[in-house]
C-alpha cells in the first residue's frame, strides 16, 4: 500500500518535525538526566495541538486522521521518545473517551486534553501484566459511587507532577472476572487516590511512570466509561490503538537511529577514509534502512485500516511487534557504527539505545503479539 500525503497531512508532519528540532532536541539530553520533563514542555506539546491532535474539531481539537497521527509520533521520537511517549499515551485516551464517554465526559476531559491535562490508562497490575484478566483492583458500586480499593503499577503518564485523570480498569463485579471489569476515569487530587512509587527507569527517563495506589478511593458513577461490564473490551479496544503508537514510537526511535549512524558515518574517518566507504558498514545502513521502511509500512497501514473502521487487532499486533524489535535492532547497529563514541552520553545514540529497549516490553510484549498473531492466522482473520 502506498501512502502519498495531501498537503494538509506534510503541513501537519513538517510542523512535528520542527518542534521536534527546535523546541526538543536542545533539551532532550538535559530531560533525561534529571529524569524529568522541563516546566512548560508539555504545555508547548500543547499549544502546537498535539494533545489534542486526535480529538475532533466540536471538542477543541484537530481531528486529525490516524495516518497523520502516526506519522506525528514518529517524528518526536526520532528526537525525544519520552515526549513520544507522552503523546502516544494521551492520545490512547482521548480515543478511549471519544468512543465509550458521555456526551458530558467528552464536553470535559477532550477538552481538557486539548489544552494541557495529561490523560494516562491504567491496567497493568503487579500480578496483572500481560495476564490482565487476572487484574483485582475492585471499585465496588456503593450508593451513588464507586470504591476503589487496590493498585496499578507501572503506569505512564502519571508522576510526581504530571497527569490530571486515569482511565482505571477495575472490577465493578468481582465474581464474574474479565466480564465484571469495568472503566471508570478518576481524576487526580480525589480523596484516596495516591501516586505512590515513581519509577527510575533505564530509558525514556523523563517520561514519568508510575504506581498508583486506591484507599478506598470514592469516586461518582458518572464517571463510569461505557456500561458496566465492558471495561475488558474496551481496555482491549484502546490497546489495538495503542499499540500503533507504541510502533510509530519504535519506528520514529529507529529512524532517528538510522539518521545518527548515517551523519557519523560521514564524519568518522579511519584509515584515510569516512567510514561508510566500508563495505560492512554500508550493508548494515542497508539492513538498517530496510527494515525501518518496512516497520514504517506496517504501521502505517494498521493506522490507515483503523482510520477505516477495519478490526485491526492482527494488524496493530504486527506493526508493534516488528517496529519494537526494529527499533531495537537499529539502534544496536547504530551504536555499533559509532563504536567506543556511541557509549558515551556525548552522542544521542547513548539515549537512543536505552530508550528503545522498553518498546517490545510494554503495550503487550513481543511475546504477546505473536500469540495475538498466531491466533488470528490460525482463525483464517
Amino acid at each position: 500500500m502506498s501512502f502519498i500525503l495531501t498537503k494538509e497531512q506534510k503541513m501537519i508532519v513538517q510542523l512535528a518535525k520542527t518542534f521536534a528540532e527546535t523546541e526538543l532536541a536542545p533539551v532532550a539530553d538535559e530531560m533525561d538526566k534529571n529524569a524529568k520533563f522541563l516546566p512548560g514542555i508539555v504545555q508547548k506539546v500543547a499549544d502546537v495541538g498535539f494533545l489534542g491532535m486526535n480529538v475532533p474539531e466540536e471538542y477543541g481539537g484537530a481531528g486529525i486522521d490516524e495516518v497523520t497521527k502516526a506519522l506525528v509520533i514518529m517524528e518526536i521520537a526520532k528526537v525525544d521518545a519520552s515526549v513520544a511517549e507522552l503523546i502516544a499515551v494521551h492520545t490512547l485516551t482521548n480515543d478511549i473517551i471519544l468512543r465509550n464517554g458521555t456526551e458530558e465526559q467528552k464536553q470535559k476531559y477532550l477538552r481538557m486534553a486539548c489544552t494541557g491535562a495529561v490523560g494516562a490508562f491504567a491496567l497493568t497490575e503487579p500480578n496483572a501484566g500481560s495476564d490482565a484478566a487476572s487484574a483485582r483492583t475492585k471499585a465496588i458500586p456503593d450508593g451513588g459511587d464507586y470504591v476503589i480499593n487496590g493498585s496499578k503499577c507501572f503506569i505512564s503518564n502519571m508522576g510526581e507532577d504530571e497527569g490530571d485523570y486515569v482511565i482505571l480498569i477495575a472490577l465493578t463485579d468481582p465474581a464474574k472476572k474479565t466480564k465484571g471489569m469495568s472503566a471508570i476515569i478518576v481524576d487526580r487530587g480525589t480523596k484516596g487516590f495516591s501516586i505512590g512509587k515513581v519509577e527510575d527507569k533505564m530509558g525514556l527517563r523523563a517520561a514519568p511512570v508510575s504506581e498508583l495506589i486506591f484507599d478506598d478511593c470514592r469516586v461518582p458513577k458518572t464517571q463510569l466509561l461505557g456500561k458496566e461490564g465492558r471495561g475488558f473490551m474496551i481496555a482491549m479496544a484502546g490497546l489495538d490503538g495503542g499499540r500503533i503508537g507504541m510502533a510509530s514510537q519504535g519506528v520514529g526511535v529507529a529512524e532517528g537511529a538510522l539518521e545518527a549512524a548515517v551523519d557519523y558515518s560521514k564524519q568518522r574517518v579511519q584509515f584515510g577514509k569516512p567510514i561508510n566507504a566500508n563495505q560492512g558498514l554500508q550493508w548494515y545502513l542497508a539492513d538498517m534502512a530496510t527494515r525501518t521502511e518496512a516497520a514504517k509500512m506496517l504501521t502505517l497501514n494498521a493506522a490507515d485500516r483503523r482510520q477505516h473502521g477495519e478490526n485491526i487487532g492482527k494488524l496493530a499486533a504486527m506493526a508493534k511487534y516488528y517496529a519494537s524489535e526494529n527499533a531495537v535492532y537499529v539502534a544496536h547497529k547504530s551504536l555499533q557504527i559509532h563504536g567506543g563514541y556511541g557509549y558515551m552520553k556525548d552522542y544521542a545514540i547513548e539515549r537512543m539505545y536505552r530508550d528503545a529497549r522498553i518498546i517490545p516490553l510494554y503495550e503487550g510484549t513481543s511475546e504477546v503479539q505473536k500469540m495475538v498473531i498466531s491466533r488470528a492466522v490460525i482463525d483464517g482473520k
